[in-house]
């Protein structure tokens, strides 16, 4: 009788348990963030401009970024006038980015503040969150811009090289040919026909 009572204690106190631990929230410690949308390492990744993986849809479909491209300088066996372009290129990239991270920090920081010291309203909300999303889309599209135009700067061949020492698999796609490469195609002229058509 004992046992038995001891045993569904027991049961009582694992069931208990592990509905305590089913109800709490996944966001539990967050609502000690100063801006509660935002962990402290997405701050600083949009205060250094870092990518945050904003240009996956470039970045794994061959279209190198700036930054990793001048890590890899060597490897790639950039000429100068390639390393020039892409440096003026990543600091162009780094200053358009660095002032949309700070806008995107301050607007989420404002809509924080509406909701704890509740005064936000459905009309402030709609703007505010408006906002918010059109900065985040042109801080993508910069991210996005910047490896668009790295690829017109290097070769196929080191393209495929970047691929490789990033660990990518690179896949056959119709934008892999000759003119799509921005490279100026050879004249042809020159070569004879396989077939002509007898007189």
């Amino acid at each position: 009788m004992i046992r038995m009572t001891l045993f569904a204690s027991l049961v009582v106190v694992a069931t208990t348990a592990t509905g305590i631990a089913q109800t709490t929230s996944p966001y539990a410690g967050q609502e000690q963030r100063t801006i509660k949308a935002l962990s402290d390492e997405e701050i600083r990744d949009l205060l250094e401009a870092r990518g945050m993986g904003l240009a996956k849809a470039a970045e794994l479909n061959s279209y190198p970024g700036p930054l990793h491209v001048l890590q890899l300088a060597i490897e790639l066996g950039l000429s100068d006038v390639q390393r020039k372009a892409t440096d003026s290129l990543y600091a162009n990239m780094r200053q358009r980015a660095l002032s949309i991270g700070r806008q995107i920090i301050e607007a989420e920081r404002t809509l924080d503040r509406a909701f704890a010291n509740g005064v936000i309203e459905p009309a402030t909300l709609q703007s505010q969150v408006t906002a918010i999303a059109t900065l985040q889309g042109e801080l993508r599209a910069v991210h996005l811009e910047a490896h668009l135009a790295q690829r017109s700067l290097l070769t196929p061949e080191q393209i495929a090289q970047y691929d490789m020492l990033r660990g990518y698999r690179r896949n056959s796609t119709p934008h892999d040919t000759p003119s799509s490469w921005g490279l100026e195609q050879r004249n042809c002229a020159h070569q004879v026909p396989r077939a002509r058509l007898r007189r």
